[in-house]
């Protein structure tokens, strides 16, 4: 395709094509890397659990510039820092691939996170800003794919880059492809910068970005160190404390980085907390059930893998039936229901025994995944139904923030549960074999979790709030293809 076609190209399909890619690569670098942690380990001759510093590196730096990057792509617009952000994790990609021992490993592990903390939020401000809220539901068909296949096929690809080339490419396969998006964006990407973004806020950055790092650290690791360890209940104590006087800074602030009257808005503020309980057992889920697999019934990395990766399959293929029913039945009950049914599907993982099937597991991680469509699909577009174009820089950061911390409770949780309970017993031969009731208080704890969110969204969700995106397209407007709700939403924004 020339120059001069990638120009004309539609703005929503440019858009669409790079939040796909860029939240794609992002949200995989979480799970891709997990897997080539033992080989890490060994070539880099990594003592302990020193080794863990690549993943929380990783996540740590994450949490820092997410709260900032909604004020940064206001202020230099949304384009600019979109590339610029991709640009870093691609060359953070091939220099953590390049890497010779594990200082420079970690240290390019913390640059790609700087990176990949500004894709997610300010891709999502891009889209919400390009679609309006009528055309949500069609869209999010497609763009919900990143969020579902990511985290399911990291662990199958990585594994299989590592045994069939080496733990490099588990890095280098994003350069290709962040290269090529890059080069797309440069031609095809709309730029947008808020006439008033606003001075930078000093104060809420260190308060919120410091004090997120240092929570996401302590949930990170405290299953691993231990819930009692000082450097855990310290840095807990001390992110807490940071993001309580975060809260209190930017509630006085004239012009805050994240602006917390947001959560007034009460289809907004719900969504969120749903997110967060939604997250946290289905990540949760996905954490502890390769560990099963593995653990429990002697699986094979790859196999663990291929296992629980119906859950995609499920998502994307029920993805197709919720978005034809969002409209007539609404994001109240398709959330609500779903999450019921994710909960029952996920306690029933608590059955599974050492000579039980896969095929079992793998059809009831199909059902969690059709499931969690129900919910997935509403919940990205009520979110910021109700959101104005000017702040929705700030509100995808706090709601990419919101993500973070429930995926890391979900695991912290979890963790937590198996660690309590025991995951082995000694045998009465002396042996060590694994304690299947702590994998089931497990799986029971996440069913847990997604009845709580069940429950917020029976409660907290208004279909009357979410009703703009509701609009059937049942019309053309004069004005061209769209239909004539989605129009007069343009125009109002």
């Amino acid at each position: 395709m020339h120059r001069r076609q990638l120009a004309q190209l539609d703005p929503k399909i440019s858009v669409s094509i790079l939040f796909v890619v860029g939240m794609f690569m992002s949200i995989m670098d979480g799970t891709i890397v997990n897997v080539a942690l033992p080989t890490l380990q060994r070539q880099l001759n990594a003592p302990g659990t020193s080794i863990d510093a690549v993943v929380i590196g990783y996540l740590v730096s994450l949490a820092v510039v997410i709260p900032v990057s909604g004020w940064l792509g206001d202020r230099w617009g949304t384009k600019r820092v979109f590339l610029i952000a991709l640009a870093i994790f691609t060359l953070a990609s091939a220099l953590c691939g390049a890497a010779q021992n594990l200082p420079m490993l970690v240290g390019f592990r913390i640059l790609q996170g700087i990176g990949g903390g500004a894709l997610t939020p300010v891709g999502t401000t891009i889209l919400y800003r390009t679609f309006p809220p009528a055309q949500r539901v069609q869209v999010s068909r497609i763009l919900i794919i990143p969020t579902v296949l990511a985290p399911a096929t990291g662990p199958v690809l990585g594994g299989w880059l590592v045994d069939q080339f080496s733990w490099h490419w588990v890095f280098y396969v994003n350069v290709p492809i962040g290269i090529a998006a890059c080069l797309f964006g440069i031609f095809t990407l709309p730029e947008h910068r808020e006439e008033k973004a606003g001075r930078f806020d000093m104060q809420g950055f260190l308060l919120g970005g410091l004090g997120l790092a240092f929570l996401m650290y302590a949930l990170s690791e405290g299953p691993s160190i231990g819930w009692t360890s000082w450097v855990i209940i310290g840095s807990a104590v001390v992110g807490l404390l940071m993001l309580c006087a975060f809260v209190v800074v930017e509630r006085r602030a004239q012009e805050p980085m994240i602006d917390l009257s947001l959560l007034s808005d009460r289809l907004f503020r719900s969504s969120n907390l749903i997110s967060i309980f939604a997250s946290a057992g289905f990540l949760g889920v996905l954490f502890i059930a390769p560990l099963f697999l593995q653990n429990g019934q002697g699986a094979s990395a790859l196999t663990s893998g291929l296992t629980t990766f119906p859950e995609a399959v499920g998502v994307v293929l029920s993805t197709q039936i919720v978005a034809r029913l969002y409209s007539s039945v609404g994001p109240r009950r398709l959330m609500a229901f779903g999450l019921a049914g994710v909960a029952i599907m996920m306690a029933c993982l608590s059955l599974l025994q050492r000579d039980t099937s896969l095929w079992f597991m793998r059809a009831l991680m199909f059902l969690i995944g059709a499931g969690m469509a129900y919910v997935f699909l509403p919940i990205q577009i009520t979110a910021f139904a109700t959101i104005s174009s000017t702040a929705t820089g700030r509100a995808s950061a706090f709601y990419s923030a919101q993500r973070q911390v429930g995926s890391a409770l979900g695991v912290a949780i979890l963790s937590s549960v198996l660690g309590i309970v025991g995951p082995t017993y000694l045998s009465a031969n002396g042996s060590v074999q694994p304690n299947l009731v702590a994998y089931h208080a497990a799986f029971l704890t996440a069913a847990l979790l997604s009845l709580i969110g069940a429950g917020i969204a029976l409660l907290g969700i208004s279909d009357r709030d979410a009703a703009v995106t509701m609009q059937q397209r049942a019309r053309k407007s004069s004005t061209g293809n769209l239909p004539e709700s989605a129009s007069s939403a343009e125009a109002s924004s």
